[in-house]
């Protein structure tokens, strides 16, 4: 058997036409990231994943109309939600078995033929935020809000969270995080998608597991343990004494590196730039400012730049989302790339099965019970 790689790293798993990371550039079938992030809507995006190509005009107002009228959801998943002991409960543990409860209410949930599973995807993007904002809501003792037809997806998230129409750079915010979190190769969860779904598994089980796969802190839940972080320190003045310290004691500072970026991550400089214009105009510029330190010391000390989910934290923080919910939020995006890499294994698809190299006993001798 060939030698192994401890996680896989550097091992080429399948072929794919969705998003490569080629010489610390991210593209989406083909286009870079700066560009999309630029100038695209999430909406845009979402059809050039699952289409390979980006929309005209009116294929991209039919897609648009399409989503925002599955976004409702079932009364029965809404009276799940205020079901669950919503002291406690994770709101990704919450997205999680909505997700797969919603497979229930879906008569195609079974059909594998591509238009069922493109109509099934569609009702997947349009829903899923709805559960992440009805969520939030419920748990505040608030009702689910109803989205509008003519919004934009980032404006519905957020009137649906927070039931007042956002404001524009708000609304540019979401979109830009919703662009940059949208895909990236074959990370955890995606890879976790596929190989569910490559044993004809169904797009509902392929999502839920997913979503178990992003609610890691390793993947999806990097962010909120940078707020986590960031709150600890407080103030700008702790920041390089609190960091220093966490070094001294190897631990790890979370939204810093990259397993596959070396030169730094395409994505950050985005959401830095919206760090530091929505902290200005909210008052809370020491969050922007304390990021900057604390990646300013590690890039000088450790030589790791920050990732997309170190100032990713404090946008979400200054549009006054909950620290929980930074992690749907990435799965509200993520489920676009998820949904295009189980539609694309699904078109070409094989079981997938690595080895194992065995490293435990050799031949040890049987013992009867009675003499061991």
């Amino acid at each position: 058997m060939t030698s192994t790689t401890k996680g896989l790293e550097g091992v080429v798993a399948t072929q794919s036409s969705i998003s490569s990371i080629i010489d610390d550039q991210l593209t989406y079938v083909g286009y870079k990231i700066d560009d999309l992030a630029e100038n695209s809507s999430f909406e845009e995006v979402v059809y050039l994943l699952w289409n390979l190509k980006l929309p005209n005009k009116s294929e991209l107002d039919a897609f648009k109309a399409e989503l925002a009228s599955n976004m409702e959801l079932p009364q029965a998943i809404i009276d799940h939600l205020r079901s669950y002991d919503l002291s406690t409960v994770h709101p990704m543990a919450a997205l999680r078995t909505a997700v797969s409860l919603l497979g229930l209410y879906d008569e195609e949930a079974d059909k594998m033929e591509k238009a069922a599973n493109k109509s099934k995807a569609i009702r997947l993007q349009a829903k899923i935020s709805s559960i992440v904002t009805a969520f939030a809501r419920i748990r505040q003792g608030k009702d689910p809000v109803q989205p509008k037809k003519d919004f934009s997806y980032a404006e519905n998230f957020l009137y649906m969270l927070n039931g007042e129409e956002p404001k524009p750079i708000e609304v540019e915010a979401i979109n830009k995080a919703l662009v940059l979190h949208a895909d990236h190769e074959l990370n955890a969860s995606t890879f976790t998608a596929r190989v569910c779904v490559a044993t004809l598994s169904d797009i509902y089980s392929g999502v839920t597991a997913a979503i178990g796969a992003l609610k890691g802190p390793l993947h999806g839940g990097a962010n909120e343990r940078v707020m986590k972080m960031l709150t600890e320190i407080g103030e700008e003045e702790n920041a390089i004494p609190y960091i220093k310290e966490k070094l001294e004691n190897k631990e790890k500072i979370m939204g810093m590196g990259h397993r596959v970026y070396r030169s730094g991550d395409p994505r950050a400089k985005f959401l830095k730039e919206m760090s530091r214009q929505l902290t200005e105009l909210t008052g809370q510029a020491k969050w922007y400012n304390m990021s900057v330190k604390i990646e300013d010391y590690i890039k000088e000390h450790k030589g790791l730049p920050a990732n997309v989910d170190f100032y990713s934290a404090s946008v979400y923080h200054s549009l006054g989302i909950d620290h929980d919910l930074f992690t749907p939020i990435f799965a509200v995006s993520r489920v676009s790339g998820w949904l295009a890499h189980i539609l694309e294994q699904y078109d070409n698809n094989r079981l997938i099965r690595p080895r194992a190299e065995y490293i435990g006993p050799k031949s040890p001798e049987y013992v009867s019970i009675e003499k061991r």
